[in-house]
């Protein structure tokens, strides 16, 4: 990973270096977080496929990972939680991801998340899976209004495609049937899956010759990649 870009954005401040880092350092103060821009994943995610279960209305899930950064503390739209505490969102991207840590916002009332369980690469997962089903990580949510950087274990979403949040309960302790939360981002590296087309055309090789010349190449990525 690189972080030599990170002072990138503030170039029109001053074309004097030592202006603009003193700019950014002050900046960083200003803020709890200040994500290097390229290392969030906004437009990455595959928006058409998101789905959220148990969402108060259509579409909240959806609406709180489309804020942008700059709108990460607009308090709508929100989602909300219907049945009861619990919610669950499937989140695909349009390649594959190196998840470094999830950014959210949500409140310091009972009604913020409390237990938060990630399962890897699962766009099938339902309540009665996500209760039953070891999770790849769980993580705790804290109660405030700040936007919180709740970093993953890296090494255990190197590979990931799909990820499912499921919102187990809230700082309610059962008394409050609502969930809300305002904001949902992530951050990490995207890594474009330009090496599909190869395990295609080894798949299809009808040249036995053509099959093993890629093959040899590309075999144990391509088996590694699946």
């Amino acid at each position: 990973m690189s972080y030599h870009h990170d002072h990138h954005d503030h170039h029109h401040h001053g074309h004097d270096e030592e202006h603009a880092e003193a700019h950014d350092h002050a900046h960083d103060h200003d803020d709890d977080i200040v994500p290097a821009l390229q290392n969030l994943l906004y437009q990455q995610i595959d928006f058409s496929r998101l789905r959220t279960l148990n969402e108060d209305e259509s579409d909240q899930g959806r609406s709180i990972c489309q804020k942008t950064w700059a709108q990460r503390l607009d308090p709508e739209p929100e989602l909300k939680s219907f049945a009861d505490e619990q919610l669950l969102m499937i989140v695909p991207f349009t390649g594959q991801v190196r998840l470094h840590s999830i950014l959210l916002r949500t409140s310091p009332t009972s009604a913020s998340p409390k237990t938060l369980k990630l399962f890897l690469n699962d766009d099938t997962l339902d309540f009665s899976a996500a209760s039953e089903k070891p999770p790849t990580q769980t993580l705790e949510i804290a109660q405030t209004a700040e936007v919180q950087e709740i970093p993953v274990k890296r090494a255990l979403f190197n590979t990931t495609r799909v990820l499912a949040l499921f919102f187990e309960d809230n700082w309610s302790d059962g008394e409050e049937d609502e969930t809300r939360i305002s904001y949902l981002g992530f951050k990490g590296d995207f890594m474009k899956l330009n090496r599909d087309p190869i395990n295609f055309l080894v798949e299809l090789a009808a040249n036995p010759s053509d099959h093993k010349t890629i093959a040899g190449v590309k075999e144990g990525v391509g088996r590694s990649i699946q």
